[in-house]
């Protein structure tokens, strides 16, 4: 496998990790010709207001690394070229005249492929939407570009949202910055790959099966999925739905924490229709001291067993953190049976995500539901029941679901985060073979099935609970490996 994560990534995840840990030597100053496109957008931001750098000059910094990088990695996959340039004179204009600047003003931008762009097709990286094009942007598209982002195109998903892994039939493979013969994660992997070879300067994904975190993990980025509601998905949709479905929410992923802060701040709150009837406020938290802070710690769990190089790097964060003075706690869990916590997620995911199937598909599911046995655990059997999931039985696991955000209220009167894996593993090596139920991954030197992991998606994921997917270490191998912040 060629190693491409010294040249695309010199400088950049390395100054987000010494945030969260002592370990990682300082680097040597870099020139700033180097070091700019590995800055948070904050950053970036800040250097187009004090006008150390211009905003088409910022832009056609990183289209020329587009240019230079983006063909070995296949993260974007659409771009608007001509029209990023003339938004970039006219954000430059803005600046000249004095005018008041978003916070995100003359920051180049790249959005996961699903998000609608006018102008630019939306596939969810199906061949029978190749040539659908947007007519309007999204809302978050919108609402970033208000923010003042200079968006130039988007970035490689895989088929239907539906892998840990981002290649399809329109687009291709989408491969990782720090090991070219690996995964950047899915579904928003070119987004997570982008970022981390500093191809752009801030990005937008959606996470149901943890599609914002996951890439995140794998690529050595900042991700956030926030909490059900926050964040309107409207303009986030295949063909033209409307509907807003369950568990899925979209989000922000970048380079630094504060980046998520302003992108989250940017997105988030109710589109046209419920925001004549309420407005989001969110509260910041009242603690200011890393030693106020309590803190569970959880490594790993029977229903997805976590391979000891993640372990070890939370680990090493939990004790970081507690010679900081953070009370932490590697005991304290919520009153969740996992097992029903896993079961009830994986079919309410699959419900979710049913209507994207054909009628073909939808019958075989129920015929595959009706003929395994009840006492079938395996993912199959849950993704079959959960993909034609009567709606008594949906409300019965809905009920069960809202029983777990209780226990989870309950456990956070006592505790302000829990630390847990993002994934079973780093990066795993590109498999595109047969179904992804049947494909494995190595965990502690055993074959398990790759479908396990998706516990720690559902882990927060299926009681709509905000989840922060942060870089911390690398493995022995040179991976990143991040952690992920409930």
């Amino acid at each position: 496998m060629h190693r491409a994560g010294g040249e695309f990534l010199h400088g950049g995840p390395d100054n987000m990790v010494r945030a969260w840990t002592s370990s990682i030597p300082v680097a040597e100053p870099l020139p700033m010709s180097l070091a700019l496109p590995f800055q948070t957008a904050k950053q970036l931001a800040a250097a187009v207001r004090k006008k150390k750098i211009g905003c088409l000059e910022l832009l056609d910094l990183y289209l020329k690394r587009v240019e230079a990088y983006n063909p070995e990695l296949n993260a974007i996959i659409a771009t608007d070229i001509e029209g990023a340039r003339k938004r970039a004179k006219a954000a430059d204009r803005a600046v000249r005249a004095g005018k008041k600047l978003g916070p995100l003003h003359g920051v180049p931008m790249t959005i996961k492929e699903s998000f609608d762009v006018a102008g630019l097709p939306t596939t969810w990286g199906d061949p029978a939407f190749k040539d659908t094009v947007a007519t309007q942007n999204s809302l978050v598209t919108q609402r970033m570009m208000d923010a003042g982002v200079t968006l130039f195109g988007k970035t490689n998903v895989p088929l239907n949202l539906a892998d840990w892994q981002s290649y399809n039939e329109v687009y291709g493979s989408t491969n990782n910055p720090w090991d070219l013969g690996r995964t950047p994660g899915g579904s928003s992997g070119g987004s997570g790959a982008a970022l981390a070879a500093g191809l752009t300067g801030i990005e937008a994904g959606s996470d149901i099966g943890a599609s914002i975190r996951n890439p995140a993990h794998y690529c050595g980025v900042w991700g956030h999925k926030p909490s059900w509601g926050v964040v309107s998905p409207k303009g986030h949709a295949l063909a033209g739905a409307v509907a807003y479905g369950d568990i899925g929410v979209v989000g922000p992923l970048a380079r630094g924490a504060e980046d998520l802060e302003i992108a989250l701040t940017t997105m988030a709150g109710p589109d046209a229709i419920d925001g004549r009837g309420w407005t989001l406020t969110l509260p910041r938290s009242k603690k200011t001291r890393l030693r106020d802070f309590k803190v569970a710690v959880l490594l790993t769990d029977p229903n997805a067993e976590v391979d000891d190089s993640v372990q070890e790097q939370i680990s090493k964060l939990a004790s970081f953190l507690a010679k900081n003075k953070v009370k932490v706690n590697d005991k304290a869990r919520p009153e969740i049976d996992t097992v029903e916590l896993n079961d009830v997620y994986i079919r309410l995911l699959r419900a979710a995500t049913s209507g994207r199937m054909s009628d073909a598909v939808y019958e075989q599911a129920v015929k595959d539901a009706a003929s395994l046995p009840a006492d079938d655990m395996s993912y199959f059997a849950q993704m079959q029941r959960g993909n034609s999931l009567p709606h008594r039985t949906w409300l019965q696991l809905n009920e069960k679901r809202h029983r777990m955000r209780l226990a989870w209220d309950a456990f956070f009167e006592d505790y302000d985060l829990m630390l847990c894996p993002v994934a079973v593993t780093a990066a795993f090596p590109h498999d595109q073979a047969g179904l992804r139920h049947k494909r494995t991954i190595v965990v502690n030197n055993k074959q398990v099935p790759v479908v396990d992991q998706i516990f720690w998606a559902g882990y927060s994921g299926v009681t709509w609970l905000p989840s922060t997917a942060a870089p911390i270490g690398q493995s022995q191998e040179g991976l990143p490996i991040g952690v992920q912040i409930i």
